[in-house]
């Protein structure tokens, strides 16, 4: 009996692993991942851009501001991507009173630079 528990909870295990697999989103920008987030930090540290470091601490940047949350776990916060997509885009949408910019709406971003922020900050 023991050994047909073991087979079942194993082919069980065996299932959700498969399933998780499945559910993982593939990546649908051009170039591989590595770069995708080297170019959004870039994006994410340029003054003149993102701008991100100006109000939140994100490791290995110079003079973090405090007026955000640091940005640290943040799969672990927005297990949805997109979720920290629209966030980063236009924070409006959720906390409607926020100081963090509409970098969407207000063109400081592109929809393409977006999703490349979005990648960098969603591999902290």
């Amino acid at each position: 009996m023991h050994t047909a528990m073991k087979t079942v909870v194993t082919a069980a295990s065996a299932m959700l692993l498969t399933g998780a697999a499945l559910l993982t989103p593939v990546a649908t920008l051009a170039g591989d991942g590595a770069s995708v987030i080297e170019e959004g930090k870039k994006i994410a540290f340029d003054r003149k851009k993102g701008n991100c470091l100006a109000c939140h601490m994100i490791a290995g940047g110079e003079l973090p501001g405090n007026i955000g949350p640091p940005l640290i776990a943040m799969k672990a916060r927005f297990p949805d991507k997109a979720a920290l997509r629209a966030q980063i885009a236009d924070a409006r949408t959720k906390v409607p009173n926020t100081i963090m910019i509409p970098f969407g709406p207000h063109g400081v971003l592109t929809p393409e630079e977006i999703d490349k922020v979005t990648e960098f900050i969603y591999s902290l």
